[in-house]
């Protein structure tokens, strides 16, 4: 197993392939551009998570280290005032009420699909060269890796703005002007739903039987079958494509 070098932490033995490489992790150092360096130990050593609410530092500019912190609240903000101007846009341009109703909601169905795509496809991905390691950790690794980091469960509002710009030209690419507004803020309210979804099942503490099914979906997913339980908001694709996970006592019995 791989040892991560802390004051803080506990970690297990390091292992030959790490000692073989002659590196160890700092988590006391900014590591974005530490973990590029573990090369195909990187896999193993990600998925080893530390729980703890206390985030790592990434950069050692204060500057970039700002904008990879996001409170979750930021998130509805920031965008559902988008979401309702794109809506309007779609109601001045004459779309009925239920036209515009029925593209909201193909939206949000199609985000989800988006969701589970880039969650099993590019989240997590196989990587071992130092760029290719360095990405991943930015995009996804480090939500593995800590995934109690309070700060670093949504997506940065900066990222998300740019990201929009390709998806708003595909939308508009694919459907009518008046149904691509109302069609595109019901994708962008699935992203919202998805982010403030996904802290709440780290942060949370759900009463009903539905949020708590999910929490432990999405729990058994960092802790227990890395490899499976894409789906955040639902295990909708996981089940039609699947990557639904085992039982509890089928893992054990493997």
């Amino acid at each position: 197993m791989i040892r991560d070098k802390s004051q803080n932490s506990l970690a297990p033995e390091s292992s030959p392939k790490m000692v073989a490489q002659n590196f160890v992790v700092d988590l006391n150092k900014p590591l974005v551009f530490q973990v590029g360096h573990l090369g195909e130990a990187y896999e193993e050593w990600v998925h080893q998570p530390i729980v703890s609410k206390e985030g790592p530092r990434f950069f050692e500019s204060e500057f970039w280290e700002f904008l990879t912190r996001t409170v979750w609240w930021a998130i509805p903000v920031i965008w559902l005032p988008v979401v309702c101007w794109c809506i309007s846009l779609s109601v001045r341009m004459g779309l009925s009420c239920p036209h515009i109703a029925l593209m909201v909601v193909i939206g949000i169905f199609v985000w989800t699909l988006l969701e589970y795509s880039l969650h099993r496809f590019l989240f997590h991905i196989k990587t071992k060269s130092y760029w290719g390691n360095t990405f991943h950790y930015l995009i996804h690794g480090c939500h593995h890796k800590h995934p109690m980091d309070g700060l670093r469960l949504v997506f940065p509002p900066a990222a998300t703005a740019i990201l929009l710009i390709p998806f708003w030209n595909l939308v508009k690419l694919i459907s009518t002007t008046s149904t691509a507004p109302a069609l595109f803020g019901g994708g962008l309210l699935g992203y919202v739903i998805y982010d403030c979804t996904h802290y709440y099942l780290h942060h949370g503490q759900p009463k009903s039987e539905v949020p708590r099914d999910l929490k432990k979906y999405h729990l058994n997913h960092h802790f227990r079958i890395q490899d499976k339980g894409f789906g955040i908001t639902s295990s909708l694709w996981d089940r039609i494509f699947g990557t639904l996970p085992s039982s509890k006592v089928e893992a054990k019995s493997r």
